[in-house]
């Protein structure tokens, strides 16, 4: 191999690394430590600088990345830390750093240095960090609330950056069409969908078309129009869906043809709509952990519905109820029966479905509210359906397909 490496360098006559050079530049890489001895390629410069940030955290034997951390050298102090956190986002594009602070926080039990300030100055901020900010929101002191508050405001600005805008104009077309009656005044008719509506009474011979029936929107207003409920559980593994489902929550109280409502529980029931102008108020007013008693968060929701036929209720749940589980049943029957609509997702995040209690999944669904995992790309989609009373959008494969379109 060796040899190979080489004579192709030789080969390249304009001085860069050839392709074999290059896998086996890669294969030092991953391999690191004594691992890589049989390989006989020196790293140097910034090659050297990668490999030593790894071996920091995964220790030599890296294809064990995951496990037991045998020889990593990071050491738990807040210097060597914030060191190398510089050296990762130097060398490393952010996708990656994430990846490894993340790997820091878990396999080093780093979570206690994020109480310090310059700690939190030096990470690469994302829904994960934010989530591992939040559950130590209670024991983390003064001098470190600000500058924890700064990076989960950032995090949530990106996130209102990308989906917000895509989020009021899906919603608005649904609020729009939801709206629509068949018996306009003038200046509310919808004369596109009328005239296609009654291209069968068209006469060739005055060019027009004879509109038997008029199509158009409700006369605007600011009355609200729909009222959704968002029902977050917070346990731990919640995390991410929680920030996701904070920043929508905002979004949508930013409508004013929408009534929202945020409610997070655990085995206690939290309202914090009264905090919806601000995400980070909502987050910071959470608290990561702790049990589940599904059924009592939607006791309280069904207690807050006025108008059923005009009211959305999303739970975001991963399922394992804690509660009373015919109850809880009962109450999901009970709100689709009086015209409301429920949606469950079993997460809120780009991470995949998450693990779940299939059992009380199926039974939502034989009850025609199936439960599925959802992007946050996916949400308005999902929103907007359910305002307008239509199939699901679920993804194939999350539930099956009778369930889903119920």
């Amino acid at each position: 191999m060796t040899a190979a490496g080489t004579d192709s360098t030789r080969a390249g006559a304009d001085g860069t690394a050839s392709d074999a050079d290059e896998r086996l530049r890669r294969w030092r890489m991953v391999l690191g430590g004594e691992s890589a001895d049989g390989t006989g390629r020196a790293l140097s410069g910034k090659d050297a600088a990668m490999d030593g940030a790894l071996s920091a955290l995964y220790g030599d034997g890296r294809s064990g990345r995951g496990g037991a951390n045998r020889s990593a050298g990071l050491g738990a102090s807040a210097p060597s830390v914030a060191r190398w956190l510089g050296d990762i986002r130097t060398y490393f594009p952010t996708s990656v750093v994430q990846v490894m602070q993340r790997d820091a926080i878990d396999r080093l039990g780093l979570s206690t240095l994020l109480l310090e300030p310059e700690m939190l100055e030096a990470v690469e901020a994302d829904v994960h960090l934010v989530g591992t900010l939040l559950s130590l929101n209670k024991v983390m002191p003064e001098t470190t609330k600000e500058t924890a508050r700064a990076v989960v405001r950032k995090v949530v600005q990106d996130i209102e950056k990308r989906l917000a805008g895509r989020t009021r104009a899906t919603l608005t077309g649904a609020l729009d069409r939801s709206a629509r009656i068949n018996r306009p005044r003038h200046r509310d008719i919808d004369w596109d969908r009328t005239i296609r509506a009654n291209l069968k009474n068209y006469l060739p011979e005055h060019g027009t078309v004879v509109p038997e029936r008029l199509i158009g929107y409700g006369r605007a207003s600011q009355s609200v129009k729909k009222e959704v409920v968002l029902c977050i559980d917070q346990s731990g593994s919640m995390a991410a869906s929680v920030v996701y489902a904070s920043v929508f929550g905002a979004v949508l109280a930013s409508m004013r043809a929408i009534a929202t409502r945020l409610v997070v529980f655990d085995t206690a029931v939290v309202d914090l709509t009264d905090q919806l102008d601000d995400p980070v108020d909502v987050l910071f007013g959470t608290q990561l952990g702790g049990g589940t008693d599904i059924n009592r968060a939607l006791a309280y929701c069904q207690s807050q519905i006025t108008r059923p036929a005009d009211t959305v209720v999303v739970l975001i749940s991963d399922l394992y109820e804690g509660g009373i589980r015919d109850e809880m049943l009962k109450r999901v029957a009970a709100m689709k029966a009086s015209g409301t609509q429920f949606v469950a997702l079993l997460a809120l995040s780009d991470e995949g479905t998450p693990a779940y209690d299939r059992e009380h999944a199926a039974a939502l669904a034989a009850l025609g509210a199936p439960a599925f995992a959802c992007t946050p790309d996916l949400f308005p989609e999902v929103m907007a359906a359910a305002i307008e009373k239509r199939p699901i959008p679920v993804p194939d494969g999350d539930v099956p397909r009778t369930a889903a379109h119920r």
